[in-house]
């Protein structure tokens, strides 16, 4: 019976500890949210009261109507959904490489491919925007998604889920006559469902709040993607901040849905392949 108590306790306790902690995750985003309702005067200056002298739901209009919000939005659909394909078909391609074949340096070349990821994305802006001048690229959509696409996060987290699976299925395919091609194709990618899913979310929310590198690299108004977009609610005469709260929690919703929607296959992703093989 103690040893029973003992193991109720602890889950109590641990339960406990998960929704507060949860609770002061979330307190952010509900004040926010509540803040979008609010006056702009008073957005500040209550503090952390939820509600303000009156509820303003035009806030949400003037988001839209203050600066181009819906086509910054389109801009930034486009390039999260086209630089999170980029990532993943480079991810299973390097992923594939480094765990199955065989070639001379392999080892060496994935050691100094891996430790790219202890670089900052600050260290890398000023060569990026240099490369980027030098060919006449500065200011062009491509070099928005391009430079960020071909990171080591999602090729490391596939290549540890190959590494934990056997080779069986492989050979088999191989056996009835496959290519590297079709065996990639049809054998591998239904096997990486769970971790693809990963790689894709985090890419995804990366591309969709990513702020440093399109603020040095694109000039023009109607090429800003969201996170620079918010930054126009703020001028010479101050910041708007009902709209701005409102833009902000309608930015918030893509990483939130994305989330809430692949839940399932995030935690599998992680658990399968971005801690297993070896």
């Amino acid at each position: 019976m103690t040893r029973d108590r003992k193991i109720q306790w602890g889950k109590v306790i641990s339960k406990t500890l998960l929704v507060l902690f949860g609770l002061i995750f979330v307190s952010p985003f509900v004040w926010m949210f509540f803040s979008a309702l609010k006056p702009s005067n008073e957005v500040l200056s209550s503090g952390t009261a939820l509600f303000g002298s009156e509820v303003r739901w035009d806030n949400f209009e003037k988001a839209f109507s203050t600066i181009p919000f819906g086509q910054i939005l389109v801009n930034t659909f486009v390039y999260a959904t086209l630089g999170c394909l980029i990532v993943v078909v480079v991810s299973v391609l390097n992923a594939y490489a480094f765990a199955r074949l065989e070639f001379r340096g392999r080892g060496t070349l994935f050691s100094i491919f891996i430790a790219t990821l202890v670089l900052p994305a600050e260290v890398l802006v000023v060569p990026l925007f240099l490369g980027a001048d030098m060919f006449s690229a500065v200011d062009s959509y491509a070099m928005i998604i391009l430079p960020f696409a071909f990171g080591a996060f999602g090729t490391f987290m596939l290549r540890q889920f190959l590494l934990s699976l056997p080779g069986d299925y492989e050979e088999a395919a191989r056996i009835d006559g496959a290519g590297q091609l079709k065996i990639l194709r049809h054998v591998i990618v239904p096997l990486l469902r769970g971790p693809i899913a990963v790689v894709a979310a985090f890419a995804f929310i990366d591309y969709w709040n990513s702020f440093l590198w399109p603020l040095i690299i694109i000039n023009s108004q109607d090429k800003a993607p969201l996170q620079l977009g918010l930054s126009r609610f703020s001028g010479e005469h101050g910041t708007d901040w009902g709209p701005l709260m409102a833009a902000a929690a309608i930015s918030v919703l893509a990483s939130l849905v994305i989330v809430v929607a692949m839940q399932k296959q995030l935690a599998k992703g992680i658990n399968l392949g971005g801690f297993g093989g070896r």
